[in-house]
C-alpha cells in the first residue's frame, strides 16, 4: 500500500503552554479520525520568540532594532543555506577541469533560482555571503587550475585603478544575487478577504 506524503502543519495559539498542550490533544484526535497522526519526533511546542523552521524559513518573533516594538520576521533557515552551498561546492571543486563557462552558467542557474525563491525573506546579508562564498570558490578553482598566485588573480580580475572585475568567460559572467530586490510580504490584516464574514448574496 502506498503511504500518503507527510503533511506539514503549524498551529498558532494565543495562550499558555497548557492551552497549547490541550489543543494538541484535540488536533491529535481530529487527525486520528482521518487516518493521520502527529510525528512524535517532529512535533514541537515553542514560543514565537524562540522561533521555528517551516518550509525552509525561520519564523521568529523579535524586537525591531532601535524600537520597543515586536514583529514576526521570516528568515532563511540553515538547512536550505547548507543545501545551496553544497551545490556551489559541487560545481567548483578545486581540481575540476570543467569549462569555466559551464561552471559560471551552472552557478547562475542554481544561485538565482534559489535567491528568487527566498527573496521575500530577510535575505540581503545571506545573499551577499553566498556571493562571496561562490566568488572565492571559483577563484580558488582557477588558482589551482592555472597555478596562479594572488598577484596573478589581481592582475586578471582588477582594472589599473584597482577595481574588481566580474569573473567571466566569453559572454558569461558570474552574476551576483545581492542585487535581487528583496520584497517583504506586507501585513494586510482585515484587507485579506474572509469567507466567514461575507454577507450572503
Amino acid at each position: 500500500m502506498r503511504l500518503p506524503p507527510p503533511t506539514l502543519l503549524v498551529v498558532l495559539v494565543n495562550g499558555t503552554r497548557e492551552d497549547t498542550e490541550a489543543l494538541r490533544e484535540q488536533v491529535t484526535d481530529v487527525l486520528a479520525g482521518l487516518g493521520l497522526r502527529l510525528s512524535p519526533d517532529k512535533t514541537r511546542v515553542v514560543r514565537m520568540s524562540e522561533g521555528f523552521d517551516f518550509l525552509g524559513r525561520r519564523i521568529q518573533w523579535r524586537r525591531k532594532r532601535g524600537t520597543n516594538k515586536w514583529h514576526v520576521y521570516t528568515f532563511i533557515a540553515d538547512r536550505p543555506i547548507r543545501s545551496v552551498k553544497t551545490k556551489i561546492r559541487a560545481l567548483t571543486h578545486r581540481t575540476s577541469q570543467r569549462d569555466l563557462q559551464y561552471v559560471l552558467t551552472g552557478l547562475n542557474l542554481v544561485m538565482h533560482g534559489w535567491a528568487n525563491h527566498f527573496k521575500h525573506e530577510i535575505a540581503k546579508n545571506v545573499f551577499a555571503m553566498l556571493d562571496n562564498f561562490a566568488w572565492r570558490r571559483v577563484i580558488r578553482m582557477l588558482q589551482v587550475r592555472h597555478h596562479w598566485r594572488w598577484t596573478d588573480v589581481r592582475a586578471r580580475f582588477t582594472t589599473p585603478t584597482g577595481r574588481w572585475l566580474p569573473i567571466s568567460e566569453g559572454d558569461t559572467e558570474l552574476l551576483p544575487i545581492a542585487g535581487i530586490p528583496v520584497t517583504r510580504y506586507r501585513y494586510r490584516a482585515s484587507r485579506i478577504p474572509n469567507p466567514w464574514t461575507r454577507q450572503p448574496a
